[in-house]
This record gives C-alpha cells, structure tokens and sequence, in this order.
C-alpha cells in the first residue's frame, strides 16, 4: 500500500529530525584535531541557525530584498505591495535600516528576528498573507545609522547602533530569510560586494534573480545568465520596471509582462506546502554547504594525518628491531643456560629411562664430584673447602637459572628506559604539530605512563613466549623417535658391555672347557672410559639437536619481535587520535550521502534559483 502525501511529509519531517541529531553527534565526535575542531564550531553554528529555521517552520517566507544602491530594491517591495510604503531613490541609499513588512498578526519575535535590529511595518495586504518582505540595506554603503536613523526609533536606540554599518546589519538579517530578491541593473550586474554577499548567504535561501529599471537600461539578462551559471541555477531571471508596475497597480491595472510573473510566484508559487519545501531545500543545502567546507578543510589535513599514521608505524618498527637485536644478543650470551633448560625438561619428559638418568647424572656432575671430595675430607679446613666450593657451584646455578628466567626479561626491560623512545617521541610531535593533532598525546608524562605500560605488556607476553619456546624445542627435537633412537644408542653400549662382563664371568671363567682368567681392573677402566665417552657423544649429539632447534625457534621468535605490534603501548594515544580522525572524516561521507539523498526528494518551483552546494 503506497504512502499518502501526509505520510511521506512525515516520514520526511522525521529525517530531517534524525539527520540534526546525527549532525550534533557527528559535531560532538571530533577527535583533538585543528579541522576537526573547526568543524564542531561550523556545525554549532548550522545547529544555531537551524533551530531558529525549525522554531518558524509555520511561519510565512522571510523574503528579503539584496542587490547594490540605486538598484531599485525599494521601489520594487512598493510595486509588489501595491503601495509606496517605503521610501525610493534610484541615485543614493535610502534603505539604512531593515524594514520588515507583515500582517498585523505577526511579530519579529515569530520570526527568530531581533524586533531592535528592524523597522517593523504592518499591513493588512493579500501579498502578505503567505510571506514577510524585509527591504534591507545596500551591501555596498558604509553609512551609518546614526547618521540617516528614523524619527520614530528613538533616540536610545540610535545611540546603540552608531558604530554599525549597513553591511552589518545586512549581515545579521540575511540568516533569517528563506528567499533572496536580487536586485540589479545594467550597470551593477557584476557588483564584487553585491556578489560577495551572495555567495555567503545563498546557501540558506532560494534566490529570485531580477533586472529592473527596464524603462532606461538594456536587456542583460544573457550576460547576467553567463555570470551566474558559476555558482548557480539562476532559474527564470525577470526583466521588469518597479515604478511603472507601482503606477499600474495604483491605477487599477493589472500587472504585467514579467512582473506579473513575479507576482505570481510570490503569491502562489512560495505559499502553502511550497513553502515548507522551500525552508526544507534551504536547511538542506546549508547543511550541504557546511559539509562541503568542512570536507575542504578535513581532506587538506588528512594526508598530514596519514603522515603520522605512516610515521607512528616506521618507529615502531625502529623501536621493534632494536628490542629484538638485544633481545637477541641476550639469548645468545645465556645460550649454555637455555640448553641446560632443554636437557632438565628432556631428562622431565623422558622420566627414568636409561637414557633420563644418563642426563640427569650429567646435569648433577657437578654436584656428584663435590660429594667425592667430601668423602676424602679429613680435616676441618677439607670440610670448610667443600662447604665452599658446593656453595660456590650451588649460587652459580641458581645465577644461571635466575639468568636463563629473567636475562631477557631484564634486557627488555632496560630496553625500555633508553633514549631512543624519547627520540621517537621527538620525532612524532613534529609530524603531530605538522598535522594539527594534540601533541599532549606524546608529551612526557603521556610517553612515560605508555611506556610502562607497553613495557609491562611485552614482558608478560615475552615470558610466556619463551617458556612456550623452550616446551616446543623440546617436544619438537625429543619425540618418540629421538627417544628411541637415543635409547637405543645408549642400551647397545651397555648391552654389549654386560654381555662381555656375563660372558667372561659365567662361560670363560666358569663353564668353558678352558677357563680364562676374570677380566681385570684394566678392562673396568677402559670399558668405563668408553661407556662415558659414549654417553658423552650421546648428550654433546642431543644438545646439537636442541640446539639447533633453539636457534630456530629463537630466529622465528625474534623476526616476531621485529613486528611494529610488539611496541604498539608505544605513541598509542597518537594513534588513536589520527585513527578517530580519519573515522571523523569517513563519517563525513556518510553524512553527505543522507544530505544529497534528502535534497533530492524536495522539489521546488523552476522560477526559483539556488546555489550550487550539492
């Protein structure tokens, strides 16, 4: 079932209801970024001139007259009302002061219109049933009000507006219009103030393009069409004399040729729900305007921000490579205590095998031969000496150990105090100045809580790391077929040695036909040189192969330690920021997006001309 008209007006009403609450959260969202800033003050002030575009939605049109001296803008409110209600003059300003032109039933208040900015005129005309006339001052006149200012204003009020301009109090009318009467003639069509003016103001109203004094000047209308084309759709531009359609209207004839064409568009084309239209397309393309602005302003920025992005990246990476190039070297120098590592948790795995013990026995020779000593000791001074050297060989392992847990540990922790992080520092507040981010994100104190915090983060992550390394060498050099093999190895030796030994002792000593003599000591002694050598081979065979292993894995662990993530606690606020001002940005499209889709869905009158803002 297709929507109703009042329906689709609703559902529009809503959106545009959406579309300001996104713009505020949009504003609200701006990261701590120069443009961005900017942006959130451009859009408080669209949020400020809006709401006063909402809280006259019902109004009548504000429709303001803006064109040069001498272009007939007071003559052409008379023709149009029908009456000579404000004063004309075709050689110098009249108009010093905006006079806004109502029904009796209106106030300047209902307007959002200050009423001691105006000189506020009533009339009970059919004209202005459906829309406010403001004749406003020239653009192009410096003449103060003091010195021109109207009798009935009073004395009070001349005094607070001596020192302004007509071009400011033109300034601080036009925001409140919703169409724009523009006034030229032959010689002022191409006014660089008039022009000005417009430019700022034609984003937040519709524009009615007319050429008067038709009776003394030349048709320039094509020109004036060729001139206009750059920034706008000047729809139909009107050609018309103001003072021969005052003297028509006084005279009881009816309007004619172009001007009546004007008549007609201000008394049926901008009335009703065209004029709704009219206040919807005007916040549309005010919002476009500012959206553009913004955008100009953000994509200038944002290659400085990519540059930071770019720049925050290539330290860390610095910073990554000089963390594991001593990260490195410290595993290098304790290397003999990670392989003692992987031989306790080889000897852990394999348990009480034949080959365990061997490893085991190697990993407490040391321990084994003081005991030795201690058997030959015979004095107090002997037994002093071993308490010394076992306590010397106990400190010493645990040293070793304590170097094996935590050397790396130390190295990254050290390595995070050194200068080269203040130097990145140094660097990244250049590229953040250059950019227009808060360089309070890689200030001292900023740098110091990252610092410890990145720091703490790796270390816990690096001892997990390297406890995972060493459980992985081992499961990776010592399965099932190592073991086997090494067992094997090992069980050959001595099962050779014990058949010898059991052959000597049982056969050739004992049961042979012809006994030999039992092996002697020579034999122990060269059979337990051997049986050791073998062992030793055994072990130097198994610690190559875990080494080998460690240095793999100690290679594939330090070309992860070279990535950017392993110091990303580093400049982290800096990068938040440049990540928030390129979401900032991004959103912006979005907005815009919801903007041309909206003012596509507002049609208006072909008479009426706008800018070009989407």
């Amino acid at each position: 079932m297709s929507s109703t008209p009042d329906l689709t007006q609703l559902e529009l009403l809503a959106e545009l209801d959406a579309l300001r609450e996104r713009l505020r959260r949009w504003a609200e969202a701006a990261p701590a970024w120069a443009p961005a800033e900017t942006c959130r003050a451009m859009l408080r002030r669209l949020d400020d001139r809006t709401e006063n575009l909402w809280l006259r939605w019902e109004t009548p049109l504000v429709v303001a007259t803006l064109g040069g001296t001498g272009t007939g803008k007071s003559a052409l409110v008379n023709a149009i009302l029908g009456a000579e209600v404000v004063p004309t003059g075709r050689q110098r300003p009249t108009t010093t002061r905006p006079t806004l032109l109502c029904r009796p039933d209106l106030t300047p208040e209902m307007l959002g219109i200050d009423p001691d900015e105006v000189e506020v005129l009533r009339r009970d005309l059919p004209i202005l049933r459906d829309v406010v006339l403001i004749d406003c001052p020239d653009p192009d006149t410096t003449e103060e009000v003091g010195q021109v200012a109207n009798d009935f204003v009073g004395q009070v009020a001349n005094l607070s507006h001596q020192s302004r301009t007509n071009l400011d109090r033109l300034r601080e009318i036009l925001p409140h219009c919703d169409v724009l009467l523009i006034t030229t003639t032959q010689q002022k069509y191409r006014s660089a103030r008039v022009e000005e003016e417009l430019a700022a103001a034609a984003a937040g109203a519709k524009l009615i393009f007319v050429q008067t004094h038709a009776d003394e000047d030349d048709d320039v209308r094509a020109d004036w069409q060729t001139v206009l084309a750059e920034q706008y759709t000047p729809g139909h531009l009107f050609f018309l004399d103001s003072l021969s359609a005052l003297r028509d209207a006084r005279e009881g004839r009816s309007p004619r040729g172009d001007f009546a064409g004007l008549l007609d568009l201000l008394r049926r084309g901008l009335s009703g729900a065209v004029g709704h239209r009219i206040r919807r397309a005007n916040f549309l393309d005010l919002t476009a305007e500012t959206l553009q602005r913004c955008r100009e302003r953000l994509d200038a920025a944002l290659p400085a921000v990519e540059q930071v992005q770019t720049a925050v990246a290539d330290q860390r990476r610095q910073l990554a490579a000089q963390l594991a190039g001593r990260m490195r070297d410290e595993l290098s120098t304790n290397r003999r205590a990670w392989e003692n590592r992987l031989l306790a948790q080889t000897a852990s795995r394999w348990g009480f095998s034949p080959f365990a013990l061997v490893l085991r026995i190697y990993q407490g020779l040391g321990s084994l031969l003081t005991g030795l000593l201690l058997t030959r000791a015979r004095t107090p001074a002997q037994m002093a000496l071993w308490g010394a050297v076992q306590g010397a060989r106990t400190w010493r392992r645990r040293r070793q150990d304590r170097t094996a847990d935590r050397g790396a540990r130390q190295a990254a922790a050290q390595f995070w105090q050194t200068s080269a992080i203040g130097q990145s520092a140094w660097i990244l507040d250049g590229y953040a100045a250059e950019a227009g981010l808060d360089r309070s994100t890689v200030d001292t104190e900023t740098l110091t809580a990252e610092t410890e915090q990145a720091g703490a983060d790796f270390l816990a992550r690096a001892a997990g790391e390297l406890d995972a390394l060493i459980a992985r060498v081992t499961a990776r050099q010592t399965g099932w077929f190592a073991r086997l093999l090494y067992e094997f190895l090992l069980l050959a030796v001595l099962g050779g040695l014990l058949y010898r030994l059991g052959k000597n002792f049982f056969w050739d000593s004992w049961l042979a036909p012809q006994p030999e003599p039992i092996l002697g000591l020579e034999f122990y002694l060269t059979a337990g040189f051997w049986l050791l050598l073998w062992c030793a081979i055994l072990i130097w065979s198994l610690t190559r192969r875990l080494r080998g292993g460690l240095r793999r894995e100690i290679d594939a662990l330090i070309a992860a330690w070279q990535q950017p993530d392993r110091a990303s606690g580093l400049f982290r606020r800096l990068e938040t920021t440049a990540d928030q001002a390129r979401r900032f940005r991004n959103e912006l499209d979005v907005l815009e997006t919801q903007v041309r889709r909206l003012r596509r869905q507002v049609s208006l009158p072909e008479n009426i001309g706008e800018k070009y803002v989407v």
